[in-house]
């Protein structure tokens, strides 16, 4: 789930309304902020993250967070400059390393501190970092990114984090770039006294500081990316359960505002259900060692890492509506399936630059067809995948612009989960298929990776080049196109309108008969007695012309 109008739509008639807002412009000018933003500058490159520990206060009263970051990382490369960022409004307020104050100059949100001590290759080193503001107040979450100050049906403060996007920088200071995920995090976060707060991980303890405040350790032991770092505070109860998974136990924690309790006991028993059918086909919950959470939050939901959130008002489908328009989507709650999907594509396996988002969304937006054939057979699960074509506008590539922290069309959801449904059909092999999917999670597991390292897994363990097709959905626009006459006692058939090379094989019906076609760009001839009607597979998610109009 994403920012601004990435995320899908509330129903199916504003689906192309809020793609288009977020379609990348490819002859958009970039500034050197975006860069900054985008890029793995020199002051990024020379140090890898290993640590954090976060330590913050949250008063709600001024919507105000104060806090330090302890910023643990190893040394790659001789360098004596660092950059971490912040966004404003919140301010950088000091810098330190082995108690040294250091001096550090700001521009934009990237500020680049200049250390010291010698930076020696191969040393783990230590920052220190002291913050503290009015942050960015999300208007819209999660689509616009930032702190949510809402209060509860009973006046108490609700409060949540989101910044897909734009960034984890606007509320706290760190390496905001994808490329790099920090090893493991320390969360301690302070709240007034009557509420509670629920970050990542699993709980290390609760101090009561005797001034009306009490402080929550969370413990994260896994790598994880910046945006899925996450608050939730508020006045909750708890109930949780086991679920015996591929690795043994894993705890399922839910926390939930007080009034809700009953509806939650109900609505999350998807929760077990979506890990059983996203095991099955993407292999292990990638976190075992940090639990599962679903978290009540003040907007409609975000994937964070073991904190997944949850805001669909306990009903199935997407704030009710199915978005296929099947059906289908209404046998089952959107927020859990699809952020919970989040946990393999997005958190498991991260996209390096934001330009690779399709890699969270489309896999993740295929996932919940493949969670409804797990449960209501096959032929459901592709019927709500060729649902969800209804929102598809196909003017803008869904790969954006590298470097500057740009994100592709909104149809990196729908066409993308049609894409990855595509080359389905053509591997033609469930088994195989399957195992693909999860040997993606194995290969990478815990990594941020590109598109070229997730096309190329795909091609190798497919046994077909699949570079053309890849290139034909991601980075153009159109649709290939399907062209054939049907002449006499033969077939004349091409593809047309794609890139140089496309050369995906199609599965077509001829006067009622299944035959496969090795389709390329040149046109080609297959002998067929009078053919009368040739009908694509509908699980091909290409177009047809009929160029004699027969």
């Amino acid at each position: 789930m994403k920012r601004t109008a990435i995320l899908l739509f509330t129903a199916l008639s504003s689906i192309i309304i809020l793609q288009s807002a977020q379609e990348i412009q490819h002859d958009t000018t970039y500034s050197r902020l975006d860069s900054l933003r985008g890029s793995i500058t020199p002051e990024r490159a020379w140090w890898d993250l290993t640590y954090y520990h976060l330590s913050m206060n949250v008063d709600p009263a001024s919507k105000t967070l104060e806090g330090t970051n302890q910023v643990d990382y190893k040394v790659l490369s001789e360098y004596q400059v660092i950059q971490i960022d912040l966004q404003a409004p919140m301010e950088l307020k000091g810098a330190s390393q082995d108690g040294q104050n250091l001096k550090f100059t700001k521009e934009g949100p990237a500020h680049f501190i200049e250390l010291v001590k010698k930076q020696k290759i191969g040393e783990v080193n230590s920052l220190l970092l002291s913050y503290g503001g009015q942050p960015l107040e999300a208007k819209n979450a999660p689509w616009d990114g930032g702190i949510t100050w809402n209060k509860d049906n009973n006046g108490n403060d609700f409060i949540a984090s989101s910044c897909q996007g734009i960034g984890a920088s606007l509320w706290w200071p760190c390496k905001d770039h994808m490329y790099d995920e920090v090893d493991s995090m320390l969360m301690s976060i302070t709240v007034p006294k009557h509420l509670i707060d629920v970050s990542n991980g699993r709980p290390r303890g609760v101090d009561d500081n005797k001034n009306g405040t009490k402080t929550y350790h969370w413990f994260v032991n896994n790598p994880i990316n910046n945006y899925g770092v996450n608050i939730n505070i508020g006045d909750y109860v708890h109930f949780g359960e086991s679920y015996a998974g591929e690795k043994g136990k894993l705890d399922l924690d839910y926390y939930v505002l007080r009034d809700n309790l009953k509806k939650a006991k109900k609505q999350f028993k998807d929760a077990p259900r979506t890990l059983e059918a996203l095991e099955y086909w993407f292999g292990p919950y990638p976190f075992y060692e940090d639990g599962y959470k679903l978290v009540e939050a003040p907007y409609l939901g975000m994937e964070h890492q073991s904190s997944v959130t949850y805001g669909n008002g306990y009903q199935n489908g997407y704030k009710g509506t199915d978005l296929s328009g099947t059906g289908w989507g209404l046998k089952w709650d959107y927020i859990i399936i699809h952020e919970s999907g989040h946990e393999w594509f997005a958190n498991n396996i991260t996209y390096k630059d934001m330009a690779d988002m399709w890699i969270h969304e489309s896999f993740t937006t295929y996932s919940e067809g493949l969670f409804t054939e797990y449960f209501y057979g096959k032929a459901a699960g592709a019927e709500y995948i060729r649902g969800l074509r209804a929102g598809i506008d196909d003017t803008m590539p869904i790969i954006a612009d590298y470097g500057v922290n740009a994100h592709g069309s909104g149809d990196m959801y729908p066409k993308g989960a049609n894409m990855l449904h595509t080359l389905r059909q053509v591997v033609n092999d469930d088994a195989k298929w399957r195992n693909i999917l999860r040997g993606l999670n194995e290969t990478f597991y815990h990594q941020t990776v590109t598109t070229q390292q997730i096309e190329g897994f795909i091609s190798e363990q497919a046994d077909r080049d699949f570079q053309y097709v890849f290139d034909q959905y991601l980075r153009k626009s159109s649709l290939p196109v399907f062209e054939y006459i049907l002449k006499d006692d033969h077939i004349l058939y091409r593809w047309s309108g794609v890139v140089e090379g496309f050369d995906l094989p199609v599965k077509v019906s001829v006067d009622g008969v299944d035959i496969w076609l090795e389709a390329n760009t040149g046109w080609q001839s297959i002998e067929v007695k009078q053919p009368k009607s040739l009908h694509i597979d509908p699980d091909f998610y290409v177009s047809t012309l009929n160029v004699m109009g027969s």
